[in-house]
């Protein structure tokens, strides 16, 4: 089996061709919760849903969100009766966070109920959050502290960011589920996702880097020179003390990668990384990639 760490977007596009070459049962996603929010009285759980849509084989892999040809009539009629729904949520998408509300407020764990969506999907592969317990990823403007969703997706990313901060009223804790799948492993990949919105939350909980101690760690850097191939990144590294590179994304993981993945066309240099084309632009790249990691992971 192979553990991967997740967010919504860089991951997903590797793990479209891990599905592809792998047994779906021996493929196991811890997934950052840092960037779930509620909204309209419902809970998004984005890195989630991306990870869980697409091995459900519904994902809209235009936007890498959402459930494809999904419609908008509730969004729609939410904000014409004056509701401050920022993010456009589509009507199938809006049914999985109004079940999830409903269980989370029923006190079930956000572990079980993953694993209830994603039994329903008949999803085949191990969907895990990261953990139980809540925690934001809120970033500090000229405005004071907002939420990551509302820097993104309400201000498209186009204010200044000083300050990159974690909150929660408890300290994360892994979940044994987690834990329990990277034990398990052959080999453990941080996928290429924000290093520090999708990857730092889950290192930061705790058990998870004292776990992948005794463990192979693969890590594909999400940079290609000074820039990231999708998403916030770079800004987000910057605002956390890393370069917004490949080399900041190494020193980011603190010595936890045993091979480090950098693309082809990357001009940064980083002491004895692996290259390959990192670029999945379809699915075709995403297998081609799968197949070199798990070369790398000893499973090939």
């Amino acid at each position: 089996m192979i553990t991967f760490l997740s967010g919504g977007t860089g991951t997903p596009k590797l793990l479209r061709g891990m599905q592809k070459i792998m047994d779906r049962h021996e493929i196991a996603v811890i997934v950052n919760t840092a960037e779930d929010i509620w909204i309209s009285g419902n809970h998004i759980s984005p890195d989630v849903d991306t990870v869980m849509y697409l091995f459900a084989g519904i994902l809209n892999t235009d936007t890498w969100w959402g459930v494809r040809n999904d419609t908008f009539i509730s969004h729609d009629e939410f904000v014409r009766l004056g509701f401050d729904e920022y993010i456009a949520v589509g009507d199938r998408d809006r049914a999985v966070h109004m079940a999830r509300a409903d269980m989370l407020r029923n006190g079930m764990r956000l572990t079980n109920i993953t694993k209830i969506l994603c039994e329903r999907y008949g999803v085949r592969e191990i969907v895990l959050p990261m953990a139980d317990t809540e925690v934001t990823t809120q970033v500090r403007t000229d405005l004071g502290l907002i939420h990551f969703q509302e820097y993104w997706i309400r201000a498209k990313g186009q204010i200044e960011i000083q300050e990159v901060v974690r909150s929660y009223d408890q300290p994360p804790v892994a979940t044994e589920e987690a834990l329990a799948a990277i034990e398990a492993s052959d080999a453990v990949v941080i996928g290429p996702s924000n290093p520090v919105t999708s990857i730092l939350p889950i290192l930061s909980c705790d058990g998870i880097t004292q776990a992948l101690r005794d463990k192979r760690v693969i890590a594909v850097s999400p940079f290609i020179g000074n820039a990231p191939v999708s998403g916030p990144a770079a800004a987000l590294m910057k605002a956390a003390g890393f370069e917004p590179s490949s080399i900041g994304t190494f020193n980011c993981y603190g010595g936890l990668t045993d091979v480090f993945i950098q693309d082809i066309r990357d001009t940064v240099e980083v002491s004895d990384a692996t290259r390959f084309d990192t670029l999945m632009v379809d699915e075709e790249r995403s297998i081609a990639l799968a197949q070199e990691v798990l070369r790398l992971a000893g499973t090939r």
